[in-house]
């Protein structure tokens, strides 16, 4: 299978050497990288350049936007600009983040699984952070939902989908749309990915009202977007952040903010948020 990489960086000198590097050691190689360079101030195309010159399937975008840091917009908005520089000879496009080291069999399991059912849309491995000199599972969600740092779709799946949302929340939007048009999503604990810097590092207190406003956008609804604020607060333990994310939440009600599913998506979604509380319940 043919498979697409585009890489958002922003700044990204001390990692991007790292995740090129594991990527260009997959024992099945991508047939093309796509770094888009998204206003640095840092080395960060030079290092991506050095690459170019020994792998020519990578290529290097330069794309210059706000220097704010807002999760899912800004990281979207170059993705897009990545994927209209491609062609469409792909079996599966990644989206992947320029902070990682993948193990070198990641894309050819990614591979297996796509060849083994149809049916399966999206497919990831699972982050791991530096703690203490070791590397241990980023726990910010649940086990079957793929971070966004490391997506890899089959096309008639990212189509469907209509592609990536440029707004927070894109991944886990993704995720749902693939279940609500039948696809599978599959995640696989044997892969593990090293992330190298760790979840919202970069966030400032407006992107954290920023998760609140993603839950109004997702068509969540105030219970639901209840317990998901409480259950990621105390994931990062952080409880206050409770706080931040109810308030984004009813911020963007108040303001009417477009959601970014349909009304019967929107119903889909909170049956289906519901139907998943209610198996870890009872």
């Amino acid at each position: 299978m043919n498979y697409y990489i585009i890489i958002p960086a922003h700044n990204e000198e001390k990692f991007i050497a790292l995740t090129l590097d594991s990527l260009v050691n997959q024992t099945v190689l991508p047939a093309k990288i796509v770094v888009v360079n998204d206003n640095s101030s840092d080395s960060t195309s030079n290092i991506v350049l050095d690459f170019i010159t020994k792998y020519p399937y990578i290529d290097l975008i330069e794309k210059t936007s706000a220097l704010l840091h807002l999760p899912g917009s800004k990281v979207i908005q170059a993705f897009q600009t990545g994927l209209e520089s491609v062609d469409e000879n792909y079996d599966f496009i990644v989206k992947a983040d320029a902070d990682l080291i993948f193990p070198l069999n990641y894309f050819e399991t990614i591979i297996n699984h796509f060849q083994s059912d149809t049916t399966i849309g999206m497919a990831g491995g699972f982050a791991y952070i530096e703690k203490n000199g070791t590397f241990i599972l980023e726990n910010l969600t649940d086990k079957d939902h793929i971070r966004g740092a490391f997506k890899a779709y089959r096309k008639e799946c990212f189509k469907q989908i209509g592609g990536l949302k440029p707004a927070m929340g894109w991944d886990t939007v993704d995720e749902l749309l693939c279940k609500f048009y039948n696809w599978k999503v599959i995640t696989d604990a044997t892969l593990k990915v090293k992330h190298l810097k760790p979840t919202g590092a970069n966030y400032n207190k407006t992107a954290r009202y920023k998760q609140g406003e993603a839950f109004y956008t997702l068509g969540y609804g105030f219970f639901i977007t209840s317990i998901a604020a409480a259950k990621l607060a105390m994931l990062k333990k952080k409880p206050y952040l409770f706080i931040d994310y109810m308030k984004g939440f009813w911020k963007a009600k108040l303001d009417k903010k477009p959601l970014l599913v349909t009304n019967e998506q929107a119903k889909f979604i909170r049956n289906y948020r519901l139907k998943k509380m209610k198996e870890k319940i009872f």
